[in-house]
């Protein structure tokens, strides 16, 4: 994202700086989602607790508006708020495909990363 707005955009270090602000706070609540072990796509359950979402989802939204008007940085616009939004979720896809591949490599080679069963209390 950094070369993008650096040799590609042609963008200056303080817009960058809420470009990449933008897209760590985004990006990194999307992964989230993906920190449950298994086979298993984002969307399918146990989905996390609706606590979680609320607040993931609600930062998300509050940092996007804190880059696209410039609160306390340079504002980015929607255009580009839009574009890390884009950026993050297609590698948040990408992430996700290959978590799911990884866990059948490790399933197959015997590895499990599972939480044991419940310690019954003495």
């Amino acid at each position: 994202m950094f070369w993008i707005g650096e040799h590609v955009l042609h963008m200056d270090r303080l817009t960058i700086q809420t470009l990449i602000f933008l897209k760590l706070t985004v990006a990194g609540h999307m992964t989230i989602y993906l920190s449950r072990t298994g086979e298993e796509p984002f969307w399918t359950k146990p989905y996390p607790a609706p606590a979680l979402i609320i607040t993931a989802e609600l930062t998300q939204v509050v940092a996007t508006l804190f880059a696209v008007y410039g609160i306390f940085m340079k504002p980015l616009g929607w255009k580009l708020a839009v574009f890390v939004w884009a950026y993050a979720f297609v590698f948040f896809v990408i992430n996700d495909f290959v978590k799911r591949r990884f866990d059948r490599v490790l399933d197959h080679a015997g590895i499990r990363f599972r939480r044991p069963a419940a310690i019954p209390a003495k």
